[in-house]
């Protein structure tokens, strides 16, 4: 028996000052006292050490315990941000406060503004059950010196977590409004260790002000809107029983796109995701209720926003495909939005994307005169780059207005999809098309992933070993010319754990741990020149990335 163990967990619920967690977790302390193996497991998982506060904030299994997302880690992790805040700014702190529709979200969020207002800050409370990007919108449009947002973004309907945003007083640079990044994360995560039990942190009202910044929002949004045939356009939206519904198809119908339908069977927010068994649009059978939608209305294009509503996936029609229906890649899409903000964008504007994503974006920027950066992996890097005037992530994640918001948005994204799909329509041309005229004049990219899941997390660490020591010699046919360990920072850019591997042909793989699932993430680009008057070698590309991807894999050996 551990007794230690045993002592912590009764320690823990004793200061918990919810009912329901406490009594579950000295329901386990007396059950494993009495020998029960099964709940003894149940709290080693709940006390194995704090909910590690990262550069995206917290995000775990709702339950009891130091080590999940309950009303206790809430509350002492509100109390160190704003402990954080205080040795940060010489103002009266201004917190943004948002919540989606998650299992506890509501709850969370209002003690989180209970828990800002005692501390001496300035609680500033948007609607309950609201997408993430009205939140990363407001702490920009309210000069807040931060932002909370109580979301999981995609992941299962099990999980909640805590999202900040830092701007204000406190990151007066272009990161002004993104997420955190070091050393903010780690000042922030020392304040939650040494915060008060949960129970002993003070809570008030006397700080809360209600805010509603979603008419404000929708104007930016709507503004993003061009095309005089936006009526034209027929759209199937899905908020993939989200929060983001109702206020995209106001965003979309407000900037003249009419014909907007929404998949029912999806469109209010539901906290257990009933229609699909993973609430993230780039699952498999994800989109199948909204292509069944389509069908039946006509659609020209599907959207789909995931469930807190700052990514967004497209679909377009595809007569090959057995559904009637093809959704776009993450690099697809950013590509194709790329190509059509460059051409309006401000002379001196720069396109950015992380080293996972295609390397089209920066041909695309070169082509019509604009800057190019690469960032580490996350939109807390994309969106703080100097001078950003589009940005994107494959992990359907865009940032068209980064004026306005400085994270990845899906309803502002929604807006400049359809102006361009509806252009499309308006010359007779479809979103393959425009690929195809984009292979002609940039070259065939194509991407693809590779993902080990792991149950011992030692695999992952040995696998990149492997290729640190090891790597291949030659992929699919064509010698490795670099293999680049990126740890100790490249081109400019922070270490981060991963490893480049380049071929003669221009092949690239990017290899890294994934920052919040047990998986080794593999990021293949192939890139294949197109001969005049010859079909774009979609085929071809894609036939060489499984050769890579197959030798690659061995190369890892996991």
């Amino acid at each position: 028996m551990d007794d230690q163990l045993l002592a912590t967990a009764r320690e823990w619920a004793t200061h918990d000052p919810d009912g329901q967690t406490s009594s579950a977790l000295l329901a386990s302390v007396e059950a494993a006292s009495a020998g029960d193996e099964a709940a003894l497991a149940e709290l080693r998982a709940a006390m194995n050490g704090p909910l590690e506060f990262g550069t995206a904030g917290l995000r775990g299994e709702i339950g009891p315990g130091e080590s999940r997302m309950n009303l206790a880690v809430v509350i002492r992790a509100t109390a160190g941000l704003a402990a954080y805040l205080k040795t940060q700014t010489e103002r009266e702190p201004r917190v943004v406060i948002g919540c989606d529709a998650r299992h506890g979200s509501v709850d969370f969020a209002r003690a989180a503004a209970r828990v800002v207002s005692a501390a001496g800050c300035r609680a500033l409370a948007l609607p309950v059950s609201h997408p993430t990007p009205l939140t990363s919108f407001a702490v920009r449009a309210l000069d807040a010196d931060a932002g909370i947002m109580i979301t999981a973004s995609h992941n299962p309907a099990k999980d909640n977590g805590y999202k900040v945003y830092l701007g204000g007083s406190v990151v007066t640079d272009a990161g002004q409004g993104a997420q955190i990044v070091p050393p903010h994360d780690a000042g922030i995560a020392a304040a939650i260790a040494a915060a008060a039990p949960a129970d002993e942190v003070p809570q008030d009202e006397e700080h809360i002000e209600q805010v509603d910044p979603r008419d404000d929002y929708v104007a930016a949004a709507t503004a993003l809107a061009t095309g005089e045939h936006r009526g034209d356009l027929k759209i199937t939206l899905t908020a993939m029983h989200g929060v983001g519904g109702a206020l995209t198809e106001r965003v979309l119908k407000e900037a003249g796109f009419t014909q907007v339908s929404l998949v029912a069977e999806q469109a209010a927010p539901d906290p257990d995701f009933p229609t699909v068994s993973f609430p993230n649009p780039e699952e498999p059978g994800a989109l199948d209720l909204a292509m069944a939608h389509a069908r039946e209305h006509g659609s020209d294009l599907i959207i789909a926003v995931d469930p807190d509503a700052d990514r967004c996936a497209l679909a377009i029609p595809d007569e090959a495909s057995a559904s009637g229906w093809r959704q776009l890649t993450g690099d697809e899409t950013g590509s194709i939005l790329g190509e059509f903000l460059a051409g309006r964008a401000p002379k001196g504007g720069v396109f950015a994307n992380s080293i996972v994503s295609s390397r089209q974006l920066e041909r695309i920027a070169v082509a019509h005169g604009l800057n190019y950066r690469h960032t580490l992996t996350g939109f807390k890097w994309i969106a703080r780059t100097p001078g950003i005037v589009f940005g994107y992530e494959e992990a359907i994640g865009f940032c068209p207005d980064p004026e306005h918001a400085r994270d990845k948005d899906g309803i502002s994204t929604s807006v400049v999809a359809a102006s361009l799909f509806a252009d499309l329509k308006a010359q007779g041309r479809t979103g393959q098309d425009e690929l195809e005229r984009m292979a002609r004049a940039y070259g065939c990219y194509v991407t693809m992933p590779l993902t080990f899941r792991v149950e011992n997390l030692g695999l992952i660490a040995e696998g990149m070993d492997r290729l640190r020591e090891n790597p291949p010699a030659q992929l699919a046919g064509s010698p490795v010319v670099s293999v680049v360990d990126m740890s100790q920072g490249w081109d400019g850019l922070p270490g981060t754990n991963a490893i480049m591997v380049t071929t003669e042909a221009n092949d690239r793989i990017i290899a890294r741990p994934s920052g919040t699932e047990p998986k080794l993430k593999c990021y293949l680009e192939v890139i294949l020149p197109v001969e005049d008057g010859a079909p774009v070698p979609w085929s071809q590309a894609r036939e060489r990335l499984e050769t890579i991807k197959a030798e690659f894999g061995a190369a890892i050996g996991i």
